[in-house]
């Protein structure tokens, strides 16, 4: 279903770029200096696109400007280059046609120090001319150089390292040439509650819901390993396990050089290469105004839009940074990361940059390197202001060349200041080390100035998940752990998501400011500490259809069901078949995830026979048999047994370690889907321990680990990372394992990820775990939010590109690019039916209505659905029960049904228990 890795061709790019040029001196600049005795003037480096690096003699220069007042600076010697020093009190003049902004003190005006210079003189002419602001030395602006301001997009899917399976068993299944016998043990068939109307959740922590399912080490089933094929790239020892689907990823993959989104904002390691040269750490913000779109740009909707990577706007580095830099990671947790960079091997880090979902800025820790400011886009002017927002802050304003404003403020707890040389177009030294924090951030307005002003000095290093669960109302906090300026609040950056639930406390502190990020609408500037936001819980969800309609959506719904005779006797007579099919040979597959789909589809039939059909004798008998094949799991004698790998911390297939392929089953060894895999398990051991708790003592354990594997809510447990695929910033889960990726980690399947926490919140309620039931209801209830904003698109969704949006459905979506397409065909249903699979009671709280009706006129209406060829056309009538029950029962109950439009990882019963419970027969 995915396809991860990294691209090692650039002929697998398009490229919108300009040639790199090979040297990144000699870029003149213009200087704007204040005349002698005016202390409230700006001092303004204006630098042309390109010049040859020289040294000016002093005495060519006749302005009267002291030379005492300024320290050394690199002019260029062009014969068609003039030195111009113009003078100005309040505002810049212009030089080009693109606006310029400038930064206001407290009072409104402008507080300017002078940049301070050597003794610098113009060996060509200068025009001098008078201003309204004062006496303007103006030189020619050299054109023979060209900004970089493009990157390149990546069009095509990288299948490096994944297999491209279609998510579908397609294996034939045969009619069973036996009906299954009735159990004779039905009489002691006892649930452990009502299924009809579950009870509701359990004594719980009430003060935090994210409590660990357990703390001890992993059941000796599974055989412990040290090592795995993927190795840990400077990530330094730490005492909890390793997060491996986590934003930050790239930075200890592969090459360590693709970008990392903490949105709005995204960096990467220069290391020498792209149009700076730098070995610092490059920043870039991309407006929406910048995406590719194609491969059509014209079309409406277009199949992908592409945000481009890069454009190196902004890097942040340091002169001991060359050729021997390396970089390493630590502190490493479900939300952030520090990455340190290293002049050489083993020395104490240059610069070390804390890393958090959301900062307002991207921060570099200097303990005595001596900073750079470096460039792709080219400086057009850096102005130092002469009165710092706080004390102990300098303040930089950068306009790069493509008119864009970035702040860079200075903060040292010793109260040091900070003076850059500028050296070139693309390259500003300070003129000593440094040890305190340099930010960097972008601004468009001064109403974001002020923002940035009162927030700087202060960054976040790391982020603490609560939640907590009152009946149908649930909420979550993100604590953000600052350091650096005392009593200073945070700046953070929120997701559409976020703000559409924030608490009335946090909601105080929304800004007007926003920022467009990639893949997720624009975010929006927070003032405050923490971010609290509530979900209403679908707590009447159970395992039987669900329709929200019926109900409070986030109440009870629609939980019991009374089918006419004729209903049940239909019903009845397809789950005697399918229930009487082969459990064992559909199951025992060299696939996690095929078998997890087999066995959910079969505790589904089980559940459907005793709950809503009334007979539990035959309920036993599949019980039985469903029980037997589970257990090959539950004993970990599958053909690709599990394994406890010690390396980064998790469970994974062990087919990677045996056949030496980086993509068999999907890359479970390598991290990839392990929400969907293991969550099919945890779902049918759901209905399991349900039908027969007796059952649980001895399965509990291992079904545990995969919770724990995929969705460990704390960290109080020792041997796996929190929440490995759930993304608690984004509201959903990434795929996307240890594979290094030009545009970071990706999620197919929409529907699959809220299966897991579906699954989540059903072996919480099974198993007596009312910490996890509330988890899993909670994160169902975020991740249906960030689905209906990101994912699945009503005609009047704002969040995405408005020529995207008529695909109804992402696709792929990346954190740098949505596609819309799939990793195993680009057919319509593969691409839409991707995002409905499962069919589940929670199908009816991530799929508005309005959403599966629009979709279906679009492309599946008018007979369109019936030309759609095997499992996918039953996958399409499933999805229709959630708008027109009448029409999905009648295709599922046809006399002449045919077996092949059906996944052999669901069953027919399921689909017309589904279309019956959502009215389908009434």
């Amino acid at each position: 279903m995915k396809a991860v890795g990294w691209l090692t061709s650039l002929q697998a790019l398009a490229v919108f770029a300009v040639p790199l040029r090979e040297s990144q001196e000699g870029f003149a600049p213009e200087i704007v200096v204040p005349s002698p005795g005016e202390a409230a003037l700006e001092t303004v480096l204006i630098l042309p696109q390109t010049a040859s690096h020289t040294t000016v003699a002093e005495s060519t220069l006749a302005t009267g400007i002291s030379k005492e007042s300024h320290k050394q600076i690199a002019w260029s010697d062009s014969p068609s280059t003039a030195l111009s020093i113009a003078i100005r009190k309040t505002s810049r003049a212009k030089r080009s046609s693109a606006p310029r902004t400038s930064a206001p003190g407290s009072d409104g005006r402008e507080h300017f120090a002078s940049v301070k210079t050597s003794s610098v003189a113009a060996s060509v002419s200068v025009k001098t001319t008078s201003t309204n602001f004062g006496t303007a030395q103006i030189l020619p602006t050299l054109t023979t150089d060209t900004p970089h301001t493009t990157g390149s997009v990546i069009t095509i899917l990288d299948l490096q390292g994944q297999a491209t399976s279609a998510p579908l068993i397609s294996t034939s299944i045969s009619s069973p040439s036996t009906l299954l016998g009735l159990s004779a043990a039905a009489t002691s068939f006892s649930p452990s509650e009502s299924i009809f109307a579950p009870l509701p959740p359990k004594v719980m922590n009430s003060q935090n819901i994210f409590q660990p399912v357990a703390t001890d080490a992993p059941p000796s089933i599974f055989k412990s390993r040290p090592d795995h094929p993927v190795p840990k790239l400077g990530i330094q020892p730490q005492n909890s396990p390793l997060e491996t689907n986590k934003f930050y990823n790239n930075f200890n993959l592969g090459s360590q050089t693709s970008a990392t989104w903490t949105h709005p904002y995204s960096v990467a390691w220069a290391k020498g290469g792209g149009s700076s040269r730098s070995w610092g750490m490059s920043i870039q913000h991309i407006d929406a105004s910048q995406r590719v779109f194609g491969p059509n740009p014209s079309a409406n909707p277009a199949q992908y839009f592409i945000n481009p990577i890069g454009i190196q706007s902004v890097v942040l580095s340091a002169t001991e940074l060359g050729a021997s830099t390396t970089l390493s990671m630590d502190s490493l947790t479900a939300f952030s990361a520090n990455v340190n960079l290293l002049p050489n091997p083993g020395a104490a880090p240059a610069i070390t940059f804390p890393l958090a979902q959301g900062m307002g800025f991207v921060t570099g820790i200097f303990n005595g390197a001596t900073p750079l400011l470096q460039t792709g886009v080219f400086f057009r002017s850096i102005t130092k202001a002469t009165t710092g927002p706080k004390p102990g802050v300098t303040k930089f304003s950068i306009q790069l060349e493509d008119g864009k404003i970035w702040l860079v403020y200075a903060y040292s707890p010793s109260g040091a200041g900070l003076d850059f040389t500028v050296v070139n177009n693309g390259l500003a030294q300070a003129t000593s080390g440094f040890n305190g924090i340099i930010q960097i951030a972008k601004s468009t307005s001064s109403a974001s100035e002020a923002l940035y002003d009162a927030a700087c000095g202060a960054y976040p290093i790391t982020t603490a998940l609560s939640g907590v669960a009152n009946g149908v109302t649930g909420s979550y906090t993100l604590l953000f752990s600052a350091a650096g300026m005392p009593n200073t609040k945070l700046l953070m950056f929120a997701l559409p998501h976020h703000v559409q639930s924030f608490d009335p406390n946090t909601a105080a502190g929304v800004t007007s400011f926003k920022l467009d990020t990639t893949t997720k609408g624009a975010a929006t500037a927070v003032v405050g500490n923490s971010w609290t936001m509530i979900e209403n819980l679908p707590v009447g969800m159970g395992f039987g259809p669900w329709n929200p309609s019926a109900g409070n959506p986030g109440g009870q719904g629609s939980t019991e069901f009374s089918f006419s005779q004729s209903t049940m006797a239909a019903m009845s007579a397809v789950a005697q078949s399918e229930i009487s099919q082969n459990m064992s040979t559909q199951s025992n597959l060299n696939s996690m995830y095929y078998s997890g789909k087999a066995l959910a589809k079969f505790a589904q039939i089980t559940y459907a026979l005793e709950a809503l059909l009334d007979q539990p004798a035959l309920a036993q008998s599949g019980l039985n048999e469903l029980k037997a094949a589970f257990a090959v799991f539950a004993e970990n004698r599958q053909q690709f047994p599990l394994v406890h790998e010690t390396a980064w911390g998790g469970i994974v297939s062990s087919a990677s370690y045996v056949t030496g392929d980086s993509g068999v089953d999907f890359g479970n060894t390598y991290y990839n889907d392990h929400h969907f895999h293991y969550g099919y398990f945890v779902l049918a051991g759901a209905i399991i321990g349900t039908l027969d708790p007796s059952w649980l003592p001895a399965n509990a354990p291992y079904i545990n680990t995969l919770v724990r594997d995929y969705a460990n809510p704390s960290p109080a447990d020792p041997y796996f990372p929190v929440s490995r695929n759930m993304d608690w910033y984004n509201g959903h889960s990434w795929a996307h394992g240890l594979y290094e990726s030009f545009d970071g980690k990706d999620q197919e399947s929409s529907s699959e990820d809220a299966m897991s926490a579906y699954a989540l919140k059903m072996w919480g309620q099974a198993s007596g775990n009312a910490n996890l039931e509330a988890v899993g209801n909670l994160q169902l209830a975020v991740t249906a939010r960030a689905i209906q904003n990101y994912y699945l698109y009503q005609s009047d969704n704002t969040i995405q590109p408005a020529n995207f949006i008529g695909n109804k459905v992402a696709g792929i979506l990346f954190e740098n690019k949505i596609d819309h397409t799939t990793y195993f065909g680009a057919n319509t249903e593969f691409i839409e039916g991707i995002h409905m699979l499962p069919l589940l009671p929670c199908s009816s709280l991530t799929r508005t209505k309005r959403f599966v009706q629009e979709e279906w006129d679009k492309y599946f209406s008018n007979g369109r659905a019936d030309a759609v060829q095997g499992g996918w056309r039953g996958v399409l009538y499933a999805n229709l029960a959630l708008v027109n029950p009448a029409a999905a029962w009648q295709y599922f109950s046809a006399p002449n049904f045919d077996a092949g439009t059906l996944d052999g990882g669901a069953s027919r019963t399921w689909y017309m228990a589904m279309a019956a419970g959502m009215g389908g027969t009434q």
